[in-house]
């Protein structure tokens, strides 16, 4: 099988890392499929996830790995990793316990753009905890 058949119909799990050796990584409630948060992935990251069951990611910013829920509490239980057909993207279902945005929604997507603007955003959804109580900064 061609290299690029085998990355794209193949059963071998080969993620693609980009040139800063990371992979955009999406987590979606298991049993609602709303879509919580987008995150990247490391080698370490990953390999931590498919070895504990619990989403790890690497944040850019801080430049280290984080356990989702690490400081929260508000953990993802990995069901299910899904790849896409590049096997540049991963999708992780997920079980969650609580809010999933450090800023207290469920999903990091609570808004939207407004119909008829290109500028306005508008909720769509409302807190569900309040992150002053669950983070020490």
């Amino acid at each position: 099988m061609a290299a690029k058949q085998n990355i794209e119909e193949g059963l071998e799990f080969t993620p693609k890392f980009n040139e800063n050796g990371l992979i955009p990584a999406i987590a979606q409630d298991a049993k609602t499929g709303q879509v919580l948060m987008v995150a990247y992935m490391n080698r370490a990251a990953l390999d931590a996830t498919i070895q504990t069951g619990l989403a790890t990611y690497f944040s850019r910013s801080r430049k280290k790995l984080w356990k989702k829920g690490e400081e929260s509490g508000h953990v993802q239980k990995v069901e299910q990793i899904l790849v896409d057909c590049d096997q540049d993207c991963i999708v992780l279902k997920v079980t969650v316990d609580a809010g999933q945005c450090h800023v207290g929604y469920q999903s990091c997507f609570y808004r939207a753009l407004k119909a008829n603007s290109d500028k306005k955003l508008e909720n769509i959804a409302e807190k569900v905890y309040d992150p002053k109580k669950a983070y020490k900064t």
